[in-house]
C-alpha cells in the first residue's frame, strides 16, 4: 500500500510499504477514505519529537470501512462499518480509563518503559507519533491496523460526509476540551493564541459553551479570516503589541480565560528580545519555545485559567512560572481524553450546530501529493489551512 513515512527532519516522502493485518484479537484493519495533516505532524516534520525512525508511517487524524475485525472486538464493530479513529488507544481496563481520563492509559503503550524515563510514567499510545508513544504507524495511508478496537474506534451514522466528521479524530474533541478546561461562564471573554484548525474549532466551541466574546491571536491572514467567519475579534500579532490591545479591547479588565493552540513552535513578536531568542531557539531541536503561552499567562485576568492545548514533547525556554503562580491562575493541560467527547459532539455535527468541515483548504485524492502538501501546510502558503487526503478517491 501506499503510505506518508518519516525520513528524516523536513524529509516526508510517499512509499510503498507492506499492508497492515489482524496481530491481535483486538484489532480492527480499515480502508482509510479520509485522513489529514495535522499540526502537529509538522512537529515531527521539524525534527521536534524523539525518537522517530526512518519509514515511520504518519498520520493520526484518520476514518474509514472496516475491512477485517479481530475476534476480540467483533463485540463492537462489524466489516463495513464506518469508523473515525481517536488519535489515542485506550484499554478501557486500566484504573485511567475507569477514571476517564483515556490519554494517560496505562496499558496501550508498549514502549512504557522509555516514555516513563521522560515521564515519570507511561502514558496513552498514539498513533503515528513516534517510538515513544507506541511506535504504531500512522493513518496517512490507504489501510490501517487500528489495536484496541473494541473500545476506541466511534461508528458513523449513515447521512453524514466523510469531512463533516474526520475531525472527530483529534481536533475537534483537543478543541472542545481546550475550551471546556476554561470553565466558561455566561458572559465570558475567553483569548485563543493561535487560529490554526484546533485554535479556529476551540472559537467555535467556547461558543458552544457560552462564551459571549473570543479573541483570536495570530499573523497569518487565511487563518484571522477564518477567525473571524467563526464569530471571533481578532489581533495581528505582526502589527499590534498584544497585551496593550488586549487591555484596550476588554477595556482592562483583560480575558476570564485564555487558550494557548500554538505549542512548541511559537514565535516571539512583541520585543527585540523575543525576536532574537525566537530566531536562536528555532535552530535549537531541544528547547521548545514559549512565547505563545508566555503571552497567554500575562494577558489572562488574575484569578483565571490557562488552558493548554497546544503539544509540548520536552524542555522549554523561559516560562513564565511566576506570573502563573503570582497571579493566581489555574494551568490545565494535557492530551484529549477522546472518549469524553467524540459521541457528543457527533450529536451535535448531526443536529446542524456545527459543521467543522468549514477549515478544510486542500483536498487531494493521492498520497503521493503529501510531501508537497506537508510543505504547503507548513509554510502557510497557498492559503492553506487544512489538508485532507482521501487515498481511495
Amino acid at each position: 500500500m501506499k503510505a506518508l513515512t518519516w525520513h528524516g527532519k523536513g524529509d516526508i516522502r510517499c512509499d510503498t510499504v507492506p499492508d497492515p493485518r489482524i496481530e491481535d484479537d483486538r484489532d480492527v484493519v480499515i480502508k482509510v477514505t479520509a485522513c489529514a495533516i495535522c499540526g502537529s505532524d509538522l512537529h515531527l516534520m521539524g525534527g521536534f519529537m524523539p525518537t522517530m525512525e526512518h519509514g515511520d508511517i504518519l498520520g493520526h487524524e484518520t476514518m474509514g470501512e472496516v475491512m477485517e475485525v479481530g475476534r476480540g472486538a467483533a463485540s463492537k464493530l462489524k466489516v463495513g462499518d464506518r469508523v473515525v479513529v481517536p488519535f489515542t488507544m485506550s484499554c478501557g481496563e486500566c484504573r485511567q480509563c475507569k477514571w476517564g481520563n483515556w490519554s494517560v492509559c496505562e496499558r496501550t503503550n508498549p514502549n512504557g518503559k522509555l516514555q516513563a524515563e521522560t515521564f515519570g510514567y507511561p502514558l496513552s499510545g498514539l498513533f503515528g507519533f513516534s517510538h515513544i508513544t507506541g511506535g504504531y504507524a500512522g493513518g496517512q495511508a490507504e489501510y490501517l491496523r487500528v489495536p484496541f478496537a473494541d473500545v476506541g474506534p466511534l461508528v458513523i451514522p449513515n447521512g453524514l460526509e466523510d469531512e463533516q466528521v474526520l475531525f472527530l479524530s483529534d481536533i475537534f474533541p483537543t478543541a472542545y476540551q481546550a475550551a471546556e478546561n476554561c470553565n466558561i461562564q455566561p458572559g465570558d471573554t475567553v483569548a485563543i493564541w493561535g487560529c490554526g484548525p484546533v485554535g479556529v474549532l476551540a472559537i467555535k466551541s467556547c461558543f458552544l459553551l457560552g462564551a459571549e466574546r473570543v479573541i483570536a491571536i495570530d499573523t497569518v491572514p487565511e487563518r484571522l479570516a477564518l477567525a473571524r467567519q467563526a464569530g471571533a475579534e481578532t489581533i495581528d500579532f505582526g502589527d499590534e503589541e498584544i497585551q496593550e490591545r488586549i487591555m484596550e479591547m476588554t477595556g482592562g479588565k483583560g480575558p476570564d480565560s485564555v487558550i494557548e493552540a500554538v505549542g512548541m513552535e511559537s514565535h516571539g513578536a512583541d520585543t527585540i528580545a523575543q525576536k532574537v531568542s525566537s530566531a536562536v531557539m528555532s535552530a535549537t531541536v531541544s528547547m521548545e519555545r514559549p512565547f505563545a503561552i508566555n503571552q497567554a499567562i500575562l494577558a489572562c485576568r488574575p484569578g483565571g485559567t490557562v488552558s493548554m492545548p497546544g503539544v509540548y514533547a520536552g524542555p522549554v525556554g523561559p516560562f513564565a512560572l511566576g506570573i502563573l503562580m503570582n497571579k493566581g491562575l489555574t494551568l490545565k493541560t494535557g492530551q484529549t481524553h477522546m472518549l469524553r467527547y467524540m459521541k457528543p459532539l457527533l450529536d451535535r455535527i448531526e443536529k446542524g450546530e456545527i459543521d467543522p468541515s468549514f477549515i478544510i483548504s486542500h483536498r487531494s485524492v493521492s498520497l503521493e501529493d503529501g510531501p508537497a502538501l506537508y510543505e504547503t501546510f507548513r509554510d502557510k502558503a497557498d492559503a492553506c489551512t487544512k489538508v485532507v487526503f482521501k487515498p481511495h478517491g
